[in-house]
């Protein structure tokens, strides 16, 4: 288990459209997001959300440069973090992150956890709610999601 859990903004908007969002509670107990993050959320924050900023502000700062401010807080953080554990969806935010060695899931990947921990029964429902939403999503990405959870397109 990861040692903190950091979060971007689409995962907590994605959760709360499906009415999932405690899926992360029951997940790991606490998640870290920044006051970017939050601004960007613009809802109520659960209260096993804690704000943290990052404490050098040179990683985001030069992280900003190519990435939005929600992203760019959660690297920078995730940067001075050891064990960290940072779901962000956005493809050059998860490229960025990876490159920099943090270790990443995004919102299929919090489903696909739920399910292993049998929080829930199965991610397809929850992937067609997703896809209702402006979020975009691939049809490989959903086709290998609903492979790694031995559900079907057709089911």
């Amino acid at each position: 288990m990861q040692g903190i859990i950091v979060a971007d903004t689409s995962c907590l908007i994605l959760l709360q459209k499906i009415e999932q969002l405690d899926l992360l509670r029951k997940l790991f107990g606490q998640i870290i997001i920044t006051r970017e993050v939050a601004g960007e959320f613009n809802a109520v924050l659960p209260d096993f959300f804690q704000i943290h900023h990052p404490r050098d502000v040179n990683y985001f700062k030069i992280l900003r440069t190519f990435l939005d401010k929600g992203e760019a807080s959660v690297i920078a953080l995730a940067l001075e973090e050891e064990n960290c554990l940072l779901i962000i969806d956005e493809a050059k935010g998860r490229r960025e992150a990876q490159a920099l060695g943090i270790q990443i899931t995004g919102t299929l990947g919090i489903l696909l956890l739920a399910k292993e921990k049998k929080l829930i029964q199965a991610i397809k429902p929850l992937v067609e709610q997703i896809q209702k939403t402006n979020f975009r999503v691939s049809k490989a990405l959903v086709g290998k999601a609903l492979k790694m959870a031995n559900e079907s397109m057709d089911q």
